[in-house]
């Protein structure tokens, strides 16, 4: 639409005389965009983008669509008859239009009061049948042949797989039988995705999803928020696997973040574009930097390697692109990894002289929040410490640029800023507190320092102080004016989108603060706001990912690790490779979980508890190995 209708003059006109025209970049508004895109939904049955909708003088909104075409087809209007029929419905009925504005947001609210209502008690049992029945519910929509879930296109299911990855470890660790399905979702859906067009072969790094259901043709578009949470998967997959390719992939993503994504102020960066010029051409075009003929490989390596390559990333003369052209994969293992490694370096150093797809440099805080736990993840995994100091860096921009930039706000983060500069128009909404508290108590854990902690501290506070409502918790503040001024209840959707939903983000990390503080009223208060994803978690399972990792959580912990003694003595390092899904972990000094854990005998010591009941210390390695599921 924008190319169609708002870049041309005459429609353009239209919209001037008659509207007041904005728009609105989702990912630094979300609570605008999640508000309207479900009043389309109401509306119209269905939602998606772009989203057109038309508001009153309160921005209450009387009606709205999706796409509209520049001239009528298949059945639908011109955008240029929808306008004029609006702005005369607009000056010849405005009782209709105060009617339609009051019916829709009756229903909005009475949709988010149910929501906040949901009842505050559940039992263990309740937790137990709603996991068992999400991996049911997974396995139902599973795809055995080409791995993911449901058809084309197919997005990376993210938080489904660490879903899995936890519930697996928990299996594991309990020492009970493993189920084949989870076996098999994680190990085909994350082989399939590695060896796919949807990963860059060259580079590193996932797409936005794949158009077909094979994993071949990605959306080029690379998003922050996608590679933040593959990085955890593939690192999570490789701890409790050990598979090489797991390793491989964890690798070449963290590389890809910190080199393609990393700002100059040491954040993250929202998205690589899709498009980029054709040199061929001088257009942009979608996948012009990616995309591969025969030929051209055949011109940067010469004809052995090229027919070698060729043959190994399934490079045809028709292509299974576009335009003759081929999205490299790697179906299978190549016979020589050092040839591959040697030629995929002469091909992407080739590639770098094309011109490069754009770059959003805006930086999301919930967003790098995820980037920086990732890289913690990764990081502690792998034993690179350069990959944990990318994550501080990003930590610490988080804290000096966004959190309390508002003076009004001390103690909440404002969504977005570039170039060093906070944009003060977006405070941050539930995801963006919570996953950057998550972040930051990742850091306290890899750094040993308790700092972290605290600021995690503040994040919660502000949750608790101004994001709930009733007995549930919403998108935005209370302390900020809404959306629309007569919506009678704040925007309310504990639902995974692309990412974590803030109503399970904010349990997830409260529950790890509660368990490295000590702090029972923290628990109890996170715990309150379980009920609500049960049924979600237990019949929607892929739409409620972050939750039900929780939920694998939270039967695990708290599984409480405190290390005595000196860092380098092997102790910290074993912590890294612990799979247990409900384990926090404290070393260094000064911090809650080591108060009176002293070293016995002159030996780092390790004490363990779970459930607030604690083992016996120990200083054998072997005996701490057991107790946090290191099973490789």
């Amino acid at each position: 639409m924008a190319h169609e209708s708002f870049e041309n003059p005459s429609v353009a006109a239209l919209m001037n005389e008659y509207f007041v025209n904005i728009k609105v970049d989702r990912e630094e508004l979300p609570a605008v965009d999640s508000l309207y895109m479900e009043v389309t939904q109401a509306m119209t049955g269905q939602g998606g983008w772009p989203n057109s909708v038309w508001l009153d003088h309160d921005r209450r909104p009387w009606y709205a669509g999706t796409y509209f075409p520049p001239r009528p087809s298949h059945g639908m209007p011109s955008f240029t008859q929808v306008l004029l029929a609006l702005n005369d419905t607009w000056t010849s009925d405005r009782e209709r239009v105060s009617e339609s504005s009051a019916r829709i947001m009756e229903h909005i609210g009475s949709r988010n009061e149910l929501i906040i209502k949901s009842k505050s008690d559940f039992t263990k049992d309740e937790i137990t049948f709603a996991v068992n029945s999400g991996i049911d519910s997974l396995s139902a929509t599973f795809d055995p042949i080409n791995g993911g879930f449901g058809d084309a296109p197919k997005f990376p299911p993210s938080l489904a797989l660490e879903f899995l990855l936890r519930n697996q470890a928990l299996q594991k660790l309990n020492g009970g039988e493993s189920d084949f399905r989870i076996n098999q979702m994680i190990e085909q859906t994350c082989n399939a995705m590695a060896r796919g067009g949807i990963y860059d072969q060259l580079g590193g790094g996932f797409a936005r999803y794949s158009v077909d259901a094979t994993w071949t043709v990605p959306h080029f578009e690379k998003m922050l928020y996608d590679n933040a949470q593959l990085l955890s998967i593939y690192a999570h997959w490789y701890r409790l696997s050990g598979d090489e390719q797991a390793l491989r992939i964890t690798t070449e993503t963290a590389e890809f973040l910190i080199r393609d994504l990393q700002t100059p102020e040491g954040g993250f960066a929202a998205a690589l574009d899709a498009d980029s010029i054709e040199m061929a051409t001088g257009h942009s075009e979608e996948g012009a930097f990616y995309a591969w003929t025969p030929e051209q490989i055949l011109e940067v390596l010469g004809t052995a390697d090229a027919d070698w390559v060729i043959q190994l990333c399934r490079v045809t003369p028709e292509g299974t692109f576009e335009h003759g052209k081929s999205v490299l994969t790697l179906h299978h293992d190549p016979d020589d990894w050092e040839r591959w490694r040697d030629l995929r370096t002469k091909l992407l150093l080739s590639r770098e002289t094309r011109p490069r797809p754009g770059r959003d440099d805006k930086i999301v805080a919930s967003w790098n929040g995820l980037a920086i736990r990732a890289l913690v993840d990764a990081g502690s995994i792998c034993s690179r410490q350069d990959w944990i100091d990318c994550a501080t860096r990003a930590g610490e921009l988080l804290v000096t640029t966004h959190l309390g930039a508002d003076l009004t706000h001390s103690n909440r983060l404002v969504r977005v800023s570039r170039d060093g500069k906070a944009g003060l128009h977006a405070l941050g909404v539930l995801e963006d507190q919570a996953l950057v508290a998550s972040a930051f108590l990742a850091l306290a854990q890899a750094n040993g320092d308790d700092s972290w902690r605290i600021l995690a501290g503040r994040l919660l506070d502000d949750i608790q102080d101004h994001f709930q409502q009733g007995s549930g918790l919403t998108d935005t503040a209370n302390d900020v004016e809404p959306v629309a001024k007569d919506v009678a209840a704040r925007q309310v959707d504990p639902t995974d989108n692309v990412a974590p939903s803030g109503w399970a983000a904010t349990i997830d990390a409260a529950l790890t603060y509660a368990a490295l503080s000590g702090d029972t009223e923290m628990r109890a208060w996170a715990e309150k706001f379980i009920p609500a994803l049960v049924p979600l978690v237990a019949s929607h399972t892929r739409f409620a990912g972050w939750g039900s990792a929780m939920f694998v959580t939270w039967l695990d912990g708290p599984r409480e690790v405190a290390i005595a003694g000196p860092s380098d003595s092997g102790f910290r390092e074993i912590l890294a490779q612990g799979t247990a899904p409900g384990m926090v972990y404290a070393w260094g000094s000064d911090q809650p979980l080591l108060q009176d854990r002293n070293i016995i005998d002159d030996h780092t010591t390790a004490y363990v508890c779970r459930g607030f009941v604690c083992d016996a210390p120990t200083t054998d390695l072997q005996v701490l190995k057991k107790l946090i599921g290191v099973f490789n």
